[in-house]
């Protein structure tokens, strides 16, 4: 069992390393180095120009792997399919939550009609995250990915949006749970957001089983994150040699389920 503790010491001696943002390092077999950066897919001013040691290591990459590349000109949301009214597809106490929270943020209920409801939670998500001054130019994943495209870095994407447009379209009745789970989180989720907001001013979690409060009900949290959390891994850990900086969404990388457990487990196992 002696390459299971030398594992574990690479490990070990890859975590120790600290940063003024959210990261953790791994050493994989075969001289793969995994760089992984907790993101938030929108950022306020403070959070651009990325600190210059990160830029650093991206340089030093062989690429730059995120969720998907959103600099890309696609257009996935556009030609979506139109819906039956609200009406008929929420019950009266669902449409009642629904029309305060869009009144709230100065938002016409009239505008989702039509809409998937999946689409519905996504808007409200982002209009309040706009509401704590976050704006998408200033996302982690948006600079770095500029970043690698003006210095010819090779981007690898875990899914694209394509996929990530696909496995809406196979969330249950439409995206009702997203969109339930988007009211009743609702002062979580900005929790959430302010505390990631704050690893990004200099303070990062040193604890990868850091508890994160929690935005989605068990079977969402298994769709969303535990069945992609595999897909990641397996992805992850069939590159071939060489340096990788993975910008990824920080609640993947902390909390119950997160990707460096599920890759670390998966490293002593000797499962993909």
């Amino acid at each position: 069992m002696g390459w299971l503790n030398q594992i574990s010491l690479r490990w070990q001696a890859a975590m120790s390393t600290t940063y003024r943002w959210p990261a953790q390092d791994m050493m994989l077999p075969e001289q793969r180095y995994l760089h992984l950066v907790g993101g938030i897919h929108m950022g306020t001013s403070e959070m651009s120009p990325l600190p210059a040691r990160l830029l650093k290591k991206l340089h030093q990459s062989d690429a730059l792997i995120v969720e998907a590349d959103i600099t890309r000109d696609d257009a996935p949301f556009d030609n979506l399919a139109t819906y039956p009214p609200l009406a008929e597809r929420l019950n009266a106490e669902q449409l009642a939550r629904l029309v305060a929270r869009t009144a709230e943020l100065g938002v016409s209920i009239t505008l989702f009609d039509r809409q998937p409801l999946w689409q519905i939670a996504m808007i409200l998500q982002a209009t309040q995250a706009q509401t704590l001054e976050l704006r998408p130019d200033y996302g982690i994943d948006y600079q770095l990915l500029i970043a690698a495209h003006q210095h010819n870095i090779p981007v690898i994407e875990l899914e694209g949006t394509d996929s990530q447009l696909t496995l809406l379209h196979a969330l249950p009745d439409n995206g009702l749970t997203l969109l339930l789970d988007t009211l009743t989180h609702w002062h979580t989720n900005a929790r959430l957001l302010e505390m990631m907001i704050g690893w990004w001013r200099g303070w990062q979690p040193d604890d990868d089983k850091l508890p994160l409060p929690s935005t989605f009900s068990q079977p969402l949290h298994d769709m969303l994150m535990q069945q992609r959390h595999l897909a990641w891994c397996q992805k992850l850990l069939s590159l071939p040699s060489g340096r990788y900086i993975v910008a990824v969404g920080a609640s993947h990388l902390y909390g119950e389920g997160n990707l460096p457990e599920m890759i670390k487990e998966r490293q002593l196992t000797g499962t993909l």
